[in-house]
């Protein structure tokens, strides 16, 4: 575990958090290395905000409507996460495009979770273009944010296997169990002091990265 005790986390979301839950599940654990201190939406309705709730984590809403324009909105949810002591945000289905003076202000401690095995399909609908493309092994990547959409290095991936007869629910469904296992995996990493970024790789243990589980892997032991 890194020195000072478990890294506090801020997670920002817009809506059901399933991959918060994740979070919340593997914090709970004995030994765990993190801890959230804050979750914060853009959406007052967002259902994230009550599994946050019944775990007695603090919560907190910054609506971006009332904002003239997004440096200022970003500014509100950077007082917040400095008010709770937010050392690591990680994004959960958080629906706002992100300011490149914010990414920077968070280099090398903000997580995202990305839903194909990145650099391929970038953007939305990754399913679908998997589908279309005929892949064999889909899956979906923990990386480090940067400016660009959905670039950074890559902390760890999943690989899902591509049945036939999947529809993009299907295989969506299938990728979001990973999901769920991957990203407590990188927090644990990021908690346990035991990631680094060279240039634009991430390295775990000294050793370039990402970490990689294969379609037929076990989950992790422990998150």
């Amino acid at each position: 575990m890194r020195n000072g005790g478990r890294l506090k986390v801020g997670v920002l979301l817009s809506g059901g958090g399933t991959n918060l839950q994740a979070l919340i599940d593997a914090c709970a654990a004995p030994g765990f290395p993190a801890e959230i201190a804050l979750v914060l939406s853009n959406k007052a309705e967002a259902y994230g905000l009550e599994r946050a709730r019944r775990a007695g984590i603090p919560t907190t809403v910054v609506d971006h409507r009332p904002f003239p324009d997004r440096p200022s909105f970003e500014r509100e949810i950077d007082r917040a996460l400095a008010d709770a002591g937010v050392e690591c945000v990680c994004l959960a289905g958080f629906l706002r495009v992100l300011t490149e003076g914010f990414v920077e202000r968070w280099h090398d401690r903000m997580l995202n979770i990305h839903p194909s095995l990145l650099p391929a399909y970038k953007g939305l609908e990754t399913h679908a273009r998997a589908l279309a493309d005929g892949v064999a092994i889909h899956g979906c990547t923990v990386h480090f944010v940067r400016p660009a959409l959905d670039d950074g290095p890559l902390i760890a991936q999943a690989e899902v296997p591509v049945h036939p007869g999947d529809d993009p629910a299907m295989l969506a469904a299938r990728v979001l169990t990973r999901e769920h296992e991957i990203y407590p995996l990188a927090l644990r990493l990021m908690g346990e002091g035991r990631l680094s970024v060279e240039g634009e790789t991430c390295l775990i243990d000294g050793h370039p990265g990402p970490m990689r589980l294969r379609w037929n892997d076990a989950p992790p032991i422990g998150g």
